[in-house]
């Protein structure tokens, strides 16, 4: 698995710029990383939201079917837990969904959760849409998240356009939407919350 290292210079100002990377990590990797979540199966959208102005800075799926992923097209989040495969994130225990979400919340954003339960199989035909979808260039999060959507039953009219908050103002619409709204204090450069994740754990972290 290819690793990254965690320096706050590296840490984009703006999320909207939403960096991309092509990276593709050995089978063993993925499977030793695999985590299964005792939760239902179900589809979660994850949207970074300006503050105050409440500009879209980012979009991204959580879900969780026989095993949890984040699909984090042109997302600049990593870890050397976490191994990667074009944008899909795998092993995503509470921990590591906790980290994810830390990262994005900051005084400049906030992080919106939404959450739709769905069967078994509709959550294993959004694992493979998106690991199908293959790297995003810069700025294509909500490009690619709608298209990744637009290949799941049930959610064949997601947008795809390049608003983060268009993308989830439909995904609301959906029926039995559960929300919830991340917000922190960090400071916009985040050098914090990297300190946090050296060890692989959250400290004094309070969601």
């Amino acid at each position: 698995m290819k690793r990254r290292v965690f320096l706050a210079a590296a840490v984009p100002a703006a999320l909207s710029a939403c960096g991309a990377q092509s990276i593709w990590a050995t089978d063993e990797e993925v499977r030793a990383a695999r985590y299964v979540s005792p939760e239902p199966p179900s589809i979660t959208l994850l949207t970074v939201i300006g503050i105050p102005r409440g500009e879209g800075g980012h979009s991204g799926l959580m879900i969780n079917g026989s095993h949890r992923v984040i699909y984090d097209p042109a997302g600049s989040w990593q870890h050397p837990r976490i191994p990667e495969r074009n944008d899909v994130l795998y092993g995503i225990t509470d921990n590591f969904k906790n980290f994810y979400i830390d990262y994005h919340a900051r005084r400049t954003y906030w992080v919106a959760e939404d959450t739709v339960f769905v069967s078994p199989e509709v959550a294993e035909a959004a694992i493979r849409a998106i690991e199908t979808q293959g790297a995003s260039p810069k700025s294509f999060c909500a490009v690619n998240t709608g298209q990744a959507l637009r290949r799941v039953p049930g959610f064949e009219g997601a947008p795809t356009g390049f608003s983060p908050i268009r993308l989830r103002n439909w995904f609301l619409t959906l029926p039995n939407v559960q929300s919830k709204r991340h917000m922190d204090g960090d400071p916009a450069n985040n050098h914090d919350v990297l300190l946090r994740q050296r060890d692989g754990r959250i400290v004094g972290y309070n969601m």
